[in-house]
């Protein structure tokens, strides 16, 4: 089994090693016909979105999981354009495809950088929807996280239960999101072919039972580096240690 690693979309899955790409090509501002944001599923019940970068330079990706019960949206976006009508059609075909009505939705971020949450406005007016606040306390206590972040949580769409994982350091209230149906890792701004702020050991220690390549050579080599971390290129990642950022002096 091989993790592979989306380049700027924080997505992992573990699939084998000549299985076929997982997507078609995906926008990247170089087509003049490029559509703002575009849709590509990983199974029936599993679709991810792009934003086009011509919206907004972050061309953030989201995710939209449903099962029987409720369906999740992760992240709405960076803004400059409208996300809601493009993920209420994907929800509306899907209930199509179901002879359902409709599903209720909760809206949540893999954290509250701001190009992960501008859509949330238009979901805060949407019927049957909860949209999840952006603050550690928020999240905690929506997706019942008593020991945050220590705590790994269960949170079940109806038939496909998703283990939320925090991860706080690239953001105070950032998680990961495991799916064991498709073995997806939603790893948010944790974990991806760039510049890493990760808590290697709290996710190595809740995967090490799968063959996470990537999540495990992170570990060694930051184990390996101790109290004295320097930059260290690998194929699928750098780690670019950053000097802490000074506490705001007191106004006079």
């Amino acid at each position: 089994m091989k993790l592979i690693a989306l380049f700027a979309c924080a997505l992992l899955v573990a699939t084998p090693a000549a299985a076929r790409p997982l997507f078609a090509p995906w926008i990247d501002g170089t087509a003049s016909s490029e559509p703002e944001m575009q849709v590509q599923s990983l199974d029936a019940d599993t679709f991810v979105i792009r934003q086009s970068v011509k919206t907004n330079f972050e061309a953030p990706f989201l995710y939209l999981l449903f099962g029987k019960d409720r369906a999740l949206l992760l992240d709405t976006g960076a803004g400059g354009l409208k996300v809601r009508p493009t993920v209420d059609k994907v929800i509306a075909d899907w209930c199509a495809a179901h002879r359902r009505a409709s599903i209720p939705l909760v809206v949540a971020h893999s954290h509250g950088h701001g190009d992960h949450h501008m859509g949330d406005a238009e979901f805060q007016v949407r019927p049957d929807t909860v949209v999840v606040g952006l603050k550690p306390e928020d999240v905690a206590a929506f997706f019942g996280i008593a020991d945050w972040p220590n705590q790994v949580a269960t949170f079940d769409l109806g038939g496909r239960a998703l283990e939320i994982i925090p991860t706080p350091s690239h953001h105070p209230s950032h998680i990961m999101v495991f799916d064991p149906r498709t073995r997806a890792l939603l790893s948010g701004d944790s974990l991806y072919p760039g510049r890493l702020y990760v808590p290697a050991d709290q996710i190595g220690a809740f995967r090490l039972e799968l063959p996470y390549a990537d999540l495990m050579e992170l570990q060694a080599a930051l184990h390996a580096m101790g109290d004295t971390a320097h930059r260290e290129v690998h194929p699928d990642f750098i780690v670019f240690p950053t000097p802490p950022r000074s506490a705001p002096k007191p106004a006079v």
